[in-house]
Parts: structure tokens; sequence; C-alpha cells
């Protein structure tokens, strides 16, 4: 992201963070850090509801946009969560260039944790039934990010590991891939270990989820 817009999104993100107060968080991730890392976050206001600092990794977001720029679309105003439970409305918005790249993210994160608790005490009032659902939780670290997506693939596969077959593993670790998983450093090692496999058979099942999704292409 060029220098011009990142001052633009800056301001932008100071000025909202004032208006809206303690309870708004705004990042904004750099696709392209120029050190060439992961460590995208550029610029970032009340980060103590996600627990973030400048310099810390990507979020699902920045993640999704690495792997499909092109089918990438803006999420506006959906339910995420924290690892400490707090929970937040969120709207993430990707920056393009000239040429249609995705080159940074823009997004809002707001806590409305106790206005959720607000909410539930009137219901039960009004009698109400509030059905829950899993929201995606916004990981602090790339480590936390990766501990997430694994977990979200045994959700996929619909068993723990200690039951899966093969083709249930190599579904497992298709979906990590596809979700940018091992653009993570050292994910494969942590992957493997996790799956009670090796490196080798790893990349195995690699190969083979991709050969699938062209057949079904």
């Amino acid at each position: 992201m060029d220098k011009k817009m990142l001052d633009f999104l800056t301001r932008l993100s100071h000025g909202l963070a004032a208006q809206f107060g303690e309870n708004c968080e705004i990042v904004i991730h750099d696709i392209n850090p120029h050190d060439g890392s992961l460590s995208s976050i550029a610029a970032i206001e009340n980060g103590q509801i996600s627990g973030r600092k400048l310099g810390d990794g990507p979020s699902q977001a920045v993640l999704d946009a690495i792997m499909g720029e092109d089918r990438a679309e803006d999420h506006i105003s959906y339910l995420t969560h924290t690892e400490d439970g707090k929970i937040l409305r969120s709207t993430t918005i990707y920056i393009r260039n000239d040429e249609d790249k995705i080159e940074g993210v823009f997004a809002i994160n707001y806590d409305i944790t106790y206005l959720a608790m607000a909410e539930n005490v009137i219901r039960s009032f009004t009698g109400t039934v509030d059905t829950k659902t899993e929201t995606p939780k916004i990981a602090a670290n790339v480590e936390e990010l990766l501990d997430e997506l694994i977990k979200q693939s045994v959700i996929q596969v619909g068993k723990p590991v200690a039951l899966m077959s093969k083709d249930d593993k190599i579904k497992a670790i298709n979906f990590l891939n596809d979700s940018g998983a091992f653009l993570i450093t050292k994910s494969g090692d942590k992957v493997a270990s996790y799956f009670g496999i090796s490196k080798f058979t790893l990349y195995n099942y690699i190969d083979i989820g991709k050969k699938k999704d062209k057949q079904e292409d």
C-alpha cells in the first residue's frame, strides 16, 4: 500500500475511533509489507479490544485476500468474537489499487458485548428464543490464527482426528490449504503433528486435494 493511501486511512481510522469511542477497534492491514513478512497490521485504533498491536500478523480476511483476491468481496456488518469472549460487529473492506489488485484491508470491529447482554435480558422478559450460532474468532497473532483454522478444519470433517480416515484428513488439510494456513511460517510442522502424519504425507495430501479440486471443476 502506498504511503499516501496509508496516511489517509490512518487519519480516517483515528477520526472514526474518536467518533465512536473506545469500543470501536479499527485495523489497517498492509497485504504486501515492505519486509515481505505476514506481519500486516500497519495501523490500529483501540487494539485493546482484540489484543492486537502494530506489526501483528494477518487476520483471516487478509489470508482470504491473498489466496483469492479475484473473488474477495467486502463483508459488511457481520458477527465475530475474540479469544476472551467479546462479541464484535465487524466490517471488512478491501483496498484495491488502480490495477484492481488488493493491497490492504480496512476493518472495523465494534464491541457489542454489553449491548448483546442487555438484549438477552430483554428477550428473557419478552420470551423470544435466541438461537446461538458459532461466530468466527479474531486471532490475536498468527499462532492463534493457525489454531483456529485447524479447529475449523476438524469441524468441516465432523469427527475428531483419532477417528479420521485418510480421506477425512485429506479433506481437512485441503480446507487448511484453501484457507491460506500454509502461508504461516512453520505451519506445516504443526499441522503434520496435529494430524499424526509426516511432512511428506502432508504435502502428498495437499497434492491429492488439488487434483480432486481440478477434477470437480
